[in-house]
């Protein structure tokens, strides 16, 4: 464990903070510094790797050292949340784990009476945040977990394995994870992306996604002469958000509910602006919850008798489940694989995306693997190191499932 914990600190300590609504790729070149790292540190291991120069990835093969035919992929992304800083990461490593607050900086404090499920964790090192950053666990413990693995597996070569096919990607906080990544380059016949959260958890349902940005012009004139003349664009976005079905917000909803989320919003009288994500399982849904968006914007439009608003609706990513399911045995092998380690498998709908739904979609099927982390894109993200390796022993469990494939 003490090579595993060493590589993950050393990782979430590489700024590669990503940025959405930016057109360049990768959208903040900082990435590039942990996937030049990662690409040398192959090198150096002596494993056949490669860097695309412009965009980024990184891509590796360890050839097969038995008859197994099967190329198995694991996939992992070294891109951080916007949400919290991931600037000057100082994390804090608590040993044999008490069950009782963990002090963090500023004030801050990393408490089981605000986060209960610390107090599975007793015994176990406890790695935080110091509060005033993210961690960087999502989904720098996925890194650190595929980077032991190639090693172990470069450095005992007694260890029986098919081809193995490692790819680090940029971006994937923001969405376009895959936007450039080499599919058929790749050549891994099913894959992993070891991206997930509490240990156990084995994910192949993902949210359908959009996003939505919406432009509503009004008229602004002074407010002392405004009478039937004014059109407030921020009221009319308030008008619009308010046609949407308050019980659809995030806050109220869990499992395979679906949700309409305002991420941000800005304006003035005259002009302003607002971009939603709409997230559904259940594709019929989906779709539903698309077309209510329209008719709202719709019905604003013809209540102020122009088209004062805007809405651009962009579908992201859509579930990956009838894409994994011609492929279960990645499922029921990835089961096997936890129980193999000890590790009981909670499947669970993803409520959010992964590199692996768009993959699914572009012919690589990829199911998602636990990494242990918790509270990821916040201030008190935090990871049990006994949880990390974990996931490293279920990929060394599934390399061995899948070497008489």
């Amino acid at each position: 464990m003490k090579k595993l914990l060493e590589k993950f600190i050393k990782y979430v300590k590489i700024d590669t903070e990503s940025m959405p609504e930016v057109e360049q790729y990768p959208s903040t070149e900082k990435q590039k510094d942990l996937l030049r790292l990662l690409h040398q540190e192959l090198t150096d291991l002596g494993v056949k790797a490669r860097m695309d120069a412009k965009y980024g990835y990184v891509y590796a093969t360890i050839p097969a050292n038995c008859k197994g035919n099967y190329k198995l992929g694991f996939i992992a992304h070294v891109d951080t949340s916007s949400a919290v800083s991931g600037h000057d990461v100082k994390p804090i490593i608590t040993k044999k784990y008490d069950g009782g607050d963990i002090t963090l900086a500023e004030g801050r404090v990393l408490s089981p009476k605000e986060f209960p499920e610390l107090t599975s964790h007793v015994g176990k090192t406890v790695i935080s945040s110091d509060g005033t950053t993210l961690l960087g666990a999502d989904d720098k413990a996925g890194v650190a977990v595929i980077m032991q693995l190639a090693e172990t597996l470069v450095t005992h070569p007694e260890i029986k394995h098919g081809t193995v096919q490692i790819a680090f990607t940029p971006d994937e906080e923001v969405g376009r994870g895959t936007d450039f990544f080499d599919v058929k380059g790749f050549e891994a016949d099913g894959a992993y992306t070891v991206d997930g959260g509490g240990l156990g958890e084995l994910e192949y349902e993902n949210f359908n996604a959009a996003a939505v940005k919406v432009t509503v012009t009004g008229k602004s004139v002074h407010p002392g002469s405004a009478k039937n003349v004014m059109i407030n664009a921020n009221l009319l976005l308030m008008e619009l958000h308010a046609l949407l079905p308050v019980e659809q917000n995030p806050r109220f909803t869990e499992g395979y509910e679906g949700f309409f989320h305002l991420d941000n919003m800005e304006g003035t009288c005259d002009k302003a602006t607002a971009y939603y994500i709409i997230r559904d399982h259940d594709r019929a849904k989906f779709e539903q919850k698309k077309q209510l968006f329209a008719e709202a914007v719709k019905f604003i439009n013809a209540k102020y008798g122009s088209e004062c608003v805007v809405a651009e609706i962009t579908d992201s990513y859509y579930n990956m489940k009838e894409k994994i399911l011609p492929h279960i045995h990645l499922v029921d092998n990835a089961r096997l694989a936890m129980s193999r380690a000890g590790v009981t498998p909670k499947v669970c709908p993803i409520r959010g995306g992964t590199d692996g739904a768009r993959l699914s979609y572009e012919g690589l099927p990829c199911p998602n693997l636990f990494t242990g982390g918790y509270n990821f894109h916040g201030r008190y993200e935090y990871i049990p190191l006994e949880d990390m390796y974990k996931s490293y022993e279920v990929l060394l469990n599934l390399v061995d499932i899948y070497k008489d494939r």
